[in-house]
Formats: C-alpha cells, sequence, structure tokens
C-alpha cells in the first residue's frame, strides 16, 4: 500500500519556488507574474486548447527554475544542460510534458540560434515560442518601459522570435489589454493575486513518493546554479539517509532527514555566483552574504505548509554543538538528532566534491577531519555511522558526480 501524508499544494510549491528564484542575483521581482499574465494573453488570443493553457501557465510561471541563460551569464554548453534538467524538474512536479517541453525550449530562438538544441522556425514548441516572448517582454519593459519593450520585440520578430506571436501580442498590446495588471515596484504583489486568478485549479501531492519527488525537484533548482554542485544535494541525501538508518532513527524519521537534506541549500540561490565560484578566499561581505543562506531556506520551505519541521531542520545544517556555527550560533541541546545528521552529511558532502579553490577529498582524507570535528562540533555518533556507512557501500552516488562523491546507497 502507497504511503498518504499531509498533502501539498502545487500553488505552495510554486510560491516557494517564486520567492526562491528571486532571491538571484540579477533576478526582476514579480517577472514571472508579470511574464505569466502577458504569456497567457498571448495563448487566449491565439485560442489554445484547455490542456495546452493549463501547461502554458506553470511554464510561464516556472520557465526559469534551472537557471536564464540571457541574466546568469552562463556558458553554452552549462545553459544547455541547466534547460535539460529544467523540463526534468518539471516532470518531478507532476507537470505534463507540454509544460516540461515548453521549460526545455524556452530559450530557443526562431532563427536557430538558441539552445539547448538550436530548433528553428516552427521546430520550436509553440508554448516554449509564447513564453520566450513573454519572458522578454517583461525583461525589457522591467528596465525600459513597456512601450521600449515592445519596439525591441518587434525588432527581433523574426530573429529571435515568432513573427505571428509578436504580431499578436502588438495587437493585444493596442486594445490596452496586454500589459493590465502588471505593475513593478510596492504593487506588484497586485500582479499575483491577479496571477492567481488564472490558476488552472487545485493540484496536490498526497503519496509519499510524489512529495520526494517535490523535494528532488527543489533539489534539483539549487544545485543547477552551480557546476561544483550539481549533485551536491542528492549527495547528502544519500549520505543523511545511511547515517540516520545506522543510528536506529524509525522509517518516518529517516524520511524527514531525507527530506531535509534535499532541502539544505535552497537558500544558497541568493548567493551570487561570483562567490560561489570564487577561485581565492572569500572577504567579510561574500561570508556574510554565504552565512545568510540558512536562514533563506527556512523562509523558502516555510512557504509549503507541510515543510514546516523540515524547514527548521535544514535551516540549521551550519550549526555547531559548541556554538561555532551559523546563522543562529546554536548549541547542542538546541539541535535535534536529525539536523545534526544533515550537518555531518553535508560536511561530507563538501569535502568530497570539486570546489573552484580545490579538487574533492578522498574518503581516506575526509575521516580525520571529521573526527577531529567530533564531538565539539560535530555528533560523534552521526560521524561514527556515516564513517561506517561510506566504508562498506562506496559507489558514485550518480553517473554525472565528480568521482570523489560517494554516498550509502
Amino acid at each position: 500500500m502507497r504511503k498518504r501524508e499531509e498533502a501539498i499544494s502545487l500553488s505552495e510549491v510554486i510560491s516557494a519556488l517564486g520567492y526562491a528564484l528571486e532571491l538571484k542575483e540579477g533576478s526582476v521581482k514579480g517577472h514571472a507574474q508579470r511574464s505569466c499574465l502577458v504569456g497567457m494573453r498571448i495563448g487566449r488570443e491565439i485560442r489554445l486548447g484547455a490542456v495546452e493553457m493549463d501547461a502554458l501557465y506553470y511554464a510561464l510561471l516556472l520557465k526559469d527554475v534551472a537557471g536564464n541563460y540571457f541574466i546568469d551569464g552562463m556558458d553554452v554548453a552549462q545553459a544547455s544542460l541547466r534547460a535539460v534538467r529544467g523540463a526534468s524538474i518539471m516532470r518531478k512536479l507532476g507537470l505534463n510534458e507540454l509544460a516540461a517541453e515548453a521549460v526545455r525550449c524556452a530559450e530557443e530562438r526562431w532563427d536557430g540560434g538558441g539552445i539547448p538544441d538550436s530548433l528553428r522556425g516552427e521546430e520550436i514548441p509553440l508554448l516554449a515560442r509564447i513564453c520566450a516572448v513573454a519572458r522578454y517582454l517583461d525583461t525589457v519593459a522591467s528596465v525600459s518601459g513597456t512601450r521600449r519593450a515592445m519596439d525591441a520585440l518587434a525588432e527581433r520578430g523574426g530573429s529571435w522570435f515568432d513573427r505571428g506571436l509578436v504580431r499578436v501580442a502588438e495587437s493585444i498590446a493596442e486594445r490596452g489589454e496586454l500589459w493590465k495588471g502588471c505593475f513593478w515596484g510596492e504593487q506588484q504583489d497586485e500582479t499575483r493575486h491577479v496571477v492567481c486568478d488564472l490558476d488552472p485549479g487545485r493540484r496536490e501531492y498526497r503519496e509519499a513518493a510524489e512529495i520526494d519527488r517535490v523535494c528532488e525537484a527543489f533539489a534539483d533548482v539549487v544545485d543547477a546554479k552551480s557546476h561544483f554542485t550539481f549533485s551536491h544535494s542528492i549527495g547528502v541525501a544519500d549520505a543523511a539517509r545511511g547515517i540516520a538508518e545506522r543510528v536506529g532513527l524509525r522509517e518516518d524519521r529517516v524520511q524527514v532527514v531525507r527530506r531535509a537534506a534535499l532541502l539544505h541549500d535552497i537558500g544558497k540561490l541568493s548567493v551570487s555566483n561570483r562567490i560561489l565560484d570564487k577561485v581565492g578566499g572569500l572577504n567579510a561581505a561574500e561570508w556574510r552574504a554565504v552565512r545568510q543562506h540558512p536562514g533563506y531556506t527556512r523562509r523558502i520551505l516555510e512557504h509549503v505548509e507541510p515543510f514546516h519541521e523540515i524547514a527548521v531542520i535544514a535551516g540549521q545544517h551550519h550549526e555547531k554543538l559548541d556554538g561555532s556555527g551559523y546563522p543562529n550560533r546554536m548549541v547542542a541541546r538546541d539541535l535535534s538528532l536529525e539536523a545534526r545528521i544533515v550537518a555531518v552529511a553535508d560536511i561530507y558532502g563538501a569535502l568530497s566534491e570539486d570546489r573552484p579553490y580545490r579538487a574533492g577529498l578522498e574518503f581516506e582524507q575526509i575521516v580525520p577531519i571529521l573526527k577531529d570535528l567530533a564531538p565539539k562540533k560535530l555528533d560523534r555518533d552521526c560521524v561514527e555511522a556515516l564513517v561506517d556507512v561510506v566504508a562498506s557501500h562506496r559507489k558514485p552516488v550518480f553517473a554525472h558526480a565528480t568521482p570523489l562523491v560517494y554516498a550509502a546507497v
């Protein structure tokens, strides 16, 4: 029998992801909501069917889940890989293939100069073409105003964008309807309310496996941020699960630990890639930015009602037993066993993986480091459990992981 849990609504997930994505450097507040309004009006104008409109709605809101090629400044290969991961995230959220392919192809160009597949013209899925137009319009309008956005779109019709969709957008704008309800600055919350009214219907995740996939989708969002962490969260989750099982937690608590580990770094979306990928040491301001991310993790996850306990655990993954951790300098009496497990698993994962300033360490190099941190900073039982589990089950987490990343599976 499949296990049923407290339901999580898709709207909660989108709210959490939306908040997380707006923390990213270079993101424009309210962009997803405004581009959703614009894109849905284009879809309605060309008389898309109900199934297509549903898929378009979610694709417009989540099109940037794995990054934005034009904003993030990534190279083409990395951007292409993120586009594929974006589609995978949509599938993990249980959304249909129309929505997944719209996200995957949202940065293709009409003239074949886009990513990930250099598709040309009508080879590009229609919903992806709409997403591209809506994204561009809001991106330009947020900087230069709606009139300049329309002019810039027209200039790129037939090169970047489907000329037919450009004409549709122009027609709606001429009637004064394209930007209706689109607000910037202090009024942007009003746009959110308008977008919520367009929600195709309440969708929920009730099965344990469904909720696990939601957690994996969140993990994929943050791991896509840097190629140094492309499999970090799943590796930490596998290590945390192994520790939890070895120290004797019940199955339901093991599940809580694994989910918290999957979600622990979602707050790193708030940290600039210039910091995460920096080769040299961090200055004081950069360290302050890094130390804020566990707090953001907690706030992001609190958007999902059933994740409140997980939010607490995940938000404590950099705390230490002696009070030397961050962000709240908690001490041993404040930290649950679940939080201690995730902390150990995270340090193991970080030491195992390549970083811009060093290569990943071998297991034999990591063990003395962890043992030196216990019991003053890390829980000794958790460290010993990790060492036992990894020593007996050493193999790569995933084929795409660095060879030095191991986990208990």
